[in-house]
């Protein structure tokens, strides 16, 4: 009988101690779904739309949330759009940043993802909507999560337009869908190695960011199922989209380039 009771006592413990490992593994998945490097979400087919304002600011749409990539030009220009769930900011350029457009709108409930440059340089009674990301950290907001990709100008240099580890480019991802953000940056190591980009937004002007030829050989590099050009207004004009185009098709045939309004004013 005690050898019985012995066996029981152990049974129980072993269920229990597995019982216990599988709940840990459960919480490690959903805490951390980058966790290797993989993917482990099912995939979604909900579509995201990509609706441009202008230059570097959208609003996105995605199932039913919405949200804002670096709103600038007053409340105004936000006129009929869904109110952002979030808001993410790039870097701390008027084209990328504004203090006022933000102070104008409603942000209640609204979570503002930035880089600490960008909370150091808005106004301190903004902080408690602020959520501040460095590159490479993740962060969840609703059902998505969101990581921080560098973005900078190559070669490295603090004196740069864009100096690594100031500005944030972003992944957004939910239920195996993954949007990239690249913000203004070049064709870095950190773009090239990204994998499973359902839709990349990539900039190319000079002397900002790159070139279009850089452009179209970091997408060729990461190969995502869509690219859309935007931030292509440089110091001499705009940048030739349709040969970026050209290129990462003769490339890569497979890669769906697509083409957006992103310039409302520009004269043909």
């Amino acid at each position: 009988m005690r050898y019985l009771f012995t066996l029981l006592a152990a049974g129980i413990l072993f269920t229990g101690c597995k019982n216990e490992g599988k709940e840990n593994q459960n919480n490690t998945a959903e805490e951390n779904p980058y966790s290797e490097g993989k993917n482990t979400l099912e995939s979604d087919s909900v579509d995201i739309e990509i609706q441009p304002i202008s230059h570097a600011t959208a609003v996105i749409n995605w199932g039913d949330v919405s949200f804002y990539i670096d709103p600038v030009g007053g409340a105004e220009a936000f006129e009929g759009m869904e109110k952002p769930d979030f808001i993410l900011i790039t870097d701390i350029h008027g084209d990328h940043m504004s203090a006022e457009t933000l102070q104008a709108m409603d942000l209640e409930g609204v979570h503002i993802i930035v880089p600490q440059a960008v909370k150091d340089e808005l106004p301190a009674e903004m902080n408690n909507v602020l959520r501040t990301l460095e590159n490479g950290a993740t962060t969840k907001v609703l059902d998505f999560y969101i990581e921080a990709i560098p973005m900078y100008n190559l070669p490295e240099d603090p004196e740069a337009f864009h100096p690594k580890g100031r500005g944030n480019g972003y992944v957004v991802e939910r239920n195996g869908q993954r949007l990239y953000i690249a913000g203004d940056t070049e064709n870095i190591p950190e773009m090239k190695e990204l994998e499973n980009i359902e839709t990349a937004l990539v900039p190319m002007n000079l002397p900002y960011t790159m070139t279009v030829e850089e452009a179209a050989n970091g997408v060729l590099a990461f190969a995502p199922k869509k690219v859309i050009p935007y931030h292509f207004r440089g110091q001499d004009g705009f940048a030739d989209v349709e040969k970026f185009k050209k290129l990462v098709n003769e490339g890569n045939k497979d890669i769906e380039v697509k083409m957006l309004n992103w310039y409302p004013d520009r004269e043909e």
